[in-house]
């Protein structure tokens, strides 16, 4: 069976983003690793980071907004994130959730 971190971006190393951050998938979550701290992409962080890409959001309001530590917390975050995760519609990432997560066919 394929590592299932290979899905997210198989041009990366398993668990390694290209910054300071690790993404996985585990339990049919995408989990990102930020300092101390882990995100779950749901659909409320899904709805936050897409809020951060279509406006005139700061680095710093989205690291209060998902309780990062600071401001280069939210910048690896943002790097890690894969760019079809800002383009699926939450609606969409809530029904996949609920079939058992992203990734599979």
């Amino acid at each position: 069976m394929a590592d299932k971190r290979k899905l997210i971006c198989p041009s990366r190393p398993p668990g390694r983003a290209m910054s300071g951050a690790e993404v996985e998938e585990r339990d049919g979550e995408l989990v990102i690793r930020v300092g101390d701290k882990e995100v779950v992409i749901n659909e409320e962080t899904l709805e936050v980071l897409q809020e951060y890409a279509r406006t005139e959001m700061t680095l710093e309001q989205l690291a209060r907004r998902l309780g990062l530590r600071n401001w280069m917390d939210a910048f690896e975050l943002v790097k890690a994130v894969p760019g079809w995760v800002l383009w699926t519609p939450p609606a969409f990432w809530r029904t996949q959730a609920g079939r058992g997560g992203r990734g599979r066919g």
